[in-house]
């Protein structure tokens, strides 16, 4: 099965997209680690005066030309609506919504049906970006309570100057990341952390530590422990959109491999208009499920050594994270992003058109991935790549990959493993930088065994020289696939 036909296992993004707002008349309105917007309590809706509809209907005007509720017009029409029956002091109930906006009968059952709140929750999002950027510096906002289909009007105040200097950003931090995102990303860290080092039944906190010192004196990880360098995990994610039952609701969700993000999308609607009403933006991406098991593996190797930790998805990925910090990167070949170009410059090894095959250039073999639908009890053959070369500025660059989810499994376990590291280390020899291709057998998505095909050293000069237009870091990329 090729990877266009697997759709299955999608997994909502956390946190929801907040952009990072300016500065507006000398006083920053927030910023991801510092200043936050500080809001005045509702205006009650019930009772609004003449200047407060007036309010509202002016920033009304203001967010339908900022564009920023899109082109579809399932979210203009849905706001529109709020707008009206708030201003007439009416707060609308689910089955209001989804029979006067989204064309649904009476005996539409909102329990069975989340369309309504995804596109509450959708065009609350909407509100949050544009009071957080064309709008930052308005005297009012509108904006959707946590639970209820209602517009409210809030004032807001400047934050009062902070009695001390703000902690600066880590190192890597982008003005352009999203400060919710990561902080999910960061409760994720913890999550899985506490998982593995207090929820394993007879395990002493010595028994652990004795457990990984081996392998965390191991080359690979000695090198990423013994410095002051952030880590950041990065995990391979996917862009995914939804289709219109032509009723307003959401038929089903598509992954196309030419469009991974919101902006590609908009692009594909501006190309093909017709597409307007049947493609819908959900915000939404996913990961595959081997992505926890094989953080749950590493993790616990290198957060006892007081490391500035970050977990990070491949579309949050800056060109300043991979000059400023090491990289341990944990997905599908396929989800690598800007990680692909440099990490394969050097190698041996590209990757098919579909992504299920690893071509060896150099031993004029390919390896095609068997790997089928969940739920198959035929043993099959995928194949997983480790991958450590040194970063454009002395940092280190892990790659835990594979073409499917068993071999990520399986190249996690060789790296938290003191035996498959030693049989690494004796294949690649004294050599730095270096590559390894692993067959891994499985069945379901169950790793059974695995065994090393082949590994080289790497010539990372192919990957960071200056002269070679794919081994260029640009100061303002950000992440793409």
């Amino acid at each position: 099965m090729s990877r266009q036909e697997d759709e299955a296992n999608l997994n909502e993004r956390g946190g929801e997209h907040v952009s990072v707002p300016g500065n507006c008349n000398g006083f920053t309105l927030g910023t991801a680690t510092g200043d936050v917007i500080q809001r005045l309590p509702p205006m009650n809706l019930l009772n609004l005066q003449p200047d407060e509809s007036r309010e509202m209907q002016a920033q009304a005007d203001t967010i339908r030309s900022s564009n920023v509720l899109g082109r579809s017009g399932l979210l203009s029409r849905l706001f529109d609506y709020l707008l009206q029956q708030s201003l007439a002091g009416h707060r609308p109930k689910e089955l209001e919504i989804a029979v006067s906006v989204f064309g649904k009968g009476i005996n539409f059952d909102v329990s069975q049906d989340a369309t309504i709140r995804v596109y509450i929750h959708k065009l609350r999002r909407k509100l949050e970006e544009h009071y957080t950027t064309a709008g930052a510096c308005a005297p009012a906002r509108i904006a959707i309570p946590k639970g209820e289909y209602r517009l409210v009007l809030e004032g807001t105040a400047p934050p009062p100057a902070p009695d001390r200097e703000p902690l600066p950003s880590p190192a890597g931090a982008d003005k352009n990341t999203r400060p919710l995102r990561w902080l999910a990303a960061m409760l994720l860290v913890s999550l899985l952390a506490n998982v593995v080092l207090f929820v394993q039944p007879g395990t002493t906190a010595r028994q652990q530590a004795l457990e990984f010192e081996g392998i965390r004196d191991h080359a690979i990880w000695s090198q990423l422990l013994d410095d002051d360098l952030p880590i950041y995990f990065v995990v391979g994610d996917y862009y995914i959109f939804g289709e219109s039952d032509g009723a307003m609701g959401v038929k089903r969700l598509i992954r196309e491999f030419d469009i991974n993000s919101p902006e590609n999308l908009q692009q594909k609607l501006y190309a093909a208009p017709q597409l307007g009403d049947r493609y819908l933006d959900l915000d939404l991406s996913y990961l595959p499920i081997a992505s926890a098991y094989a953080l749950r593996k590493l993790i616990p190797i290198v957060a006892p050594k007081n490391k500035h930790i970050e977990v990070v998805l491949t579309s949050d990925l800056t060109a300043q994270m991979i000059k400023s910090a090491h990289i341990i990167y944990i997905g599908f070949l396929s989800g690598m992003g800007m990680l692909q170009d440099f990490a394969l410059a050097p190698s041996r090894f590209s990757i098919g058109q579909s992504y299920d095959e690893v071509i060896d250039t150099r031993g004029k073999r390919t390896y095609v991935s068997q790997a089928g639908p969940n739920g198959s009890t035929s043993i099959y053959h995928d194949y997983g790549l480790v991958s450590f070369l040194q970063g454009p500025n002395g940092n280190q660059i892990l790659i835990v990959a594979g073409t499917r989810d068993v071999a990520v499994m399986h190249t996690a376990e060789v790296l938290s493993d003191a035996k498959t590291l030693g049989e690494l280390s004796k294949s690649v020899g004294n050599a730095p930088n270096f590559e390894a291709l692993y067959d891994v057998s499985g069945i379901n998505r169950t790793s059974v065994t695995g065994r090393l095909v082949v590994s080289s050293a790497l010539d990372v000069r192919k990957a960071w020289n200056e002269g070679n237009q794919a081994g260029v870091v640009p100061d303002n990329s950000v992440g793409y696939r």
